[in-house]
């Protein structure tokens, strides 16, 4: 398939209110590795099977949540054409310097209508112990923790759902792959794809701007998810719900927070998207069925607890 414009999510940055606690957590939990370290306190982070220097970017607060997440696209050019379009729409718009995180080229920074802030980026250093490309193995050295793959997606929640949407398909050709409608039959929940995944970024209307549901990290299938619930029952790490199947985007999924109480997801699976597809909908009265698909209801954590 011949992928245009922007290519796939690239790094999510994060803030964390214990840097060592949540190093741990992001090394023996989800399997990440250590890139490297900021003078001004961030920690770089990377899966095993990403080309990419680094994905996941942790920064130290006093409050958890998203910082920004990142999309890869194809070229400079592309920013540019971008920026006027997103200009000619009246989108607050502001570029970060090349070099602004290590590695990376310049950014153009989109504050949405949901209070969220997405930059969009061409420039990537490779990573040097990235996945091999001659007679290659499956991965350098075998996986540790959940055997994270690669940051897959985030879910953020905040106001405007309807004009976020509206900039991402005008701009950046964002398509709805599936959605959730409240009782009024309007959208609550937009799952948009730039790619063939059933998801890569999904919204959540909500009153208050700005907020954090979660990062997902794709891991390779069941066993996988399994082995990742060992792990969280062995070191007590706290689990929102799962394993459990969804019924939007079909993927299986175990739901738990970091030490700063930031959501994580391990996701396998999912459905597939094309764009000539038609629009997957579920009724505000089927909710419990298509975010757990199997407990067909949710539990008291999974939409009130945000950073």
């Amino acid at each position: 398939m011949a992928m245009k414009g922007v290519l796939r999510p690239g790094f999510v940055q994060l803030r964390v209110l214990d840097m060592e606690k949540a190093l741990w957590h992001y090394q023996n939990i989800l399997g990440l590795e250590i890139v490297s370290r900021d003078a001004d306190g961030r920690v770089y982070l990377r899966a095993f099977d990403e080309f990419d220097r680094h994905s996941v970017v942790l920064r130290p607060d006093d409050d958890a949540g998203m910082d920004c997440m990142g999309f890869k696209c194809e070229s400079e050019d592309y920013l540019d054409q971008s920026a006027e379009k997103l200009a000619a729409l009246n989108v607050k718009t502001e570029w970060i310097e090349a070099g602004e995180q290590p590695g990376l080229g310049r950014r153009l920074r989109v504050h949405m209508p949901t209070g969220h802030l997405l930059d969009f980026y061409a420039g990537a250093e490779l990573s040097d112990v990235g996945p091999m490309t001659h007679n290659p193995e499956l991965y350098r050295k075998p996986p540790a923790g959940a055997g994270a793959i690669r940051f897959d997606h985030c879910l953020v929640f905040g106001p405007n759902v309807a004009e976020a949407h509206h900039i991402l398909n005008t701009v950046f050709d964002f398509v709805v792959a599936e959605k959730l409608d409240n009782p009024a039959g309007e959208p609550l929940a937009l799952f948009m794809s730039i790619s063939t995944k059933a998801h890569d970024i999904a919204i959540v209307e909500h009153p208050e701007p700005g907020k954090f549901h979660h990062a997902s990290f794709l891991v390779e299938d069941w066993a996988a998810i399994g082995h990742a619930a060992d792990l969280m029952a062995l070191y007590n790490v706290a689990v929102d719900i799962g394993p459990t199947r969804h019924g939007i985007t079909r993927g299986k999924t175990i739901y738990f927070w970091d030490p700063s109480g930031n959501r994580n997801e391990v996701f396998a699976g999912g459905s597939s998207f094309y764009p000539d597809n038609p629009l997957r909908t579920w009724e505000a009265e089927e909710v419990g069925k298509a975010i757990f698909y199997y407990e067909k209801k949710l539990n008291e954590t999974f939409l009130p607890v945000l950073t």
